[in-house]
């Protein structure tokens, strides 16, 4: 009985011709390397270790030839499975880059270890005393660095760890004990001249540092050796300028306990205060019995 196969219907097979094809080179690896490995071990002529040998070169041939003829079937689709995967990588990092970031900022923490818990920091436009640290972030509790008083302000700033790339990290733990404080006091321009109390504020100043600065010198030497640099201190400076709008500015600078600088700071104003008075209260006496 003869077979018409014209009514036989190939478009299932041309449709999922990856699987015909994949079944084919399958089927034909096996048989030629069954037969292959037979003619080998049918040998006569051959050592038994040349003969196994001989049959691991041509598994491991065969196996590599099999998955060849395996990836050119399949390239087109495993190109666009290629091109999926891609994309959802692009998304999956544009999604979480900034938690990427972060992760990386904690190995650049971790390598570099510019600061630890207990640390003052200033990082970017954040500063104050590290109190905790993970793969994601930095928490601080906020210290009054810039206003002078050292103290804490009650708030808490969480910082993430990709801060750390972008930006510098000053380490200001050295600040903890003591600090180089440096205030400003502001009067207008008038017959007191600045210059003739100079003198009295440093004795003030001298005497109010004459507890602590033996352990002032130990220490500001202490932070030159750590940090390789020359620093202000411990003597105490007072510099006097002038300002644009007709104000002169009486700046004094001095290396003190940190947690003393504010009270040193309102004692030398006070006196500041009663020596410009003093002056001021003698000039105008002079003037009148001048006049």
């Amino acid at each position: 009985m003869a077979v018409d196969f014209s009514q036989i219907d190939f478009s299932i097979l041309m449709d999922h011709v990856e699987f015909v094809l994949t079944f084919a080179w399958i089927l034909l690896s096996y048989i030629v390397r069954r037969y292959t490995k037979r003619a080998i071990r049918l040998h006569q002529k051959l050592e038994h270790d040349k003969k196994r040998q001989r049959i691991n070169t041509v598994d491991n041939i065969f196996n590599l030839l099999l998955v060849v003829g395996l990836v050119l079937i399949w390239s087109s689709e495993l190109q666009n499975i290629a091109i999926s995967i891609a994309a959802f990588m692009v998304a999956l990092v544009i999604a979480t880059k900034e938690f990427i970031a972060c992760i990386v900022g904690a190995f650049y923490r971790a390598s570099t270890r510019p600061y630890q818990v207990g640390d003052w920091i200033r990082i970017a436009n954040y500063e104050g005393e590290v109190t905790d640290s993970d793969w994601l972030s930095t928490t601080l509790f906020e210290v009054d660095l810039k206003g002078g008083s050292y103290t804490y302000t009650g708030r808490t700033t969480v910082v993430p760890n990709s801060v750390l790339l972008l930006n510098t990290v000053q380490n200001l733990n050295y600040m903890r004990r003591y600090v180089t404080h440096t205030f400003s006091i502001s009067r207008h321009s008038d017959d007191v001249n600045l210059f003739t109390i100079k003198e009295q504020i440093l004795d003030k100043i001298r005497q109010y540092s004459e507890h602590f600065h033996e352990v002032a010198i130990r220490y500001n030497s202490l932070i030159e050796k750590r940090l390789d640099i020359k620093i202000s201190g411990p003597e105490p400076r007072v510099r006097i300028t002038t300002t644009a709008e007709g104000y002169n500015v009486f700046s004094i600078s001095l290396f003190c306990p940190t947690d003393e600088a504010v009270e040193i700071e309102q004692k030398v104003t006070e006196d500041f205060m009663n020596f410009w008075y003093e002056r001021r209260h003698a000039n105008a006496a002079t003037m009148e019995k001048e006049e």
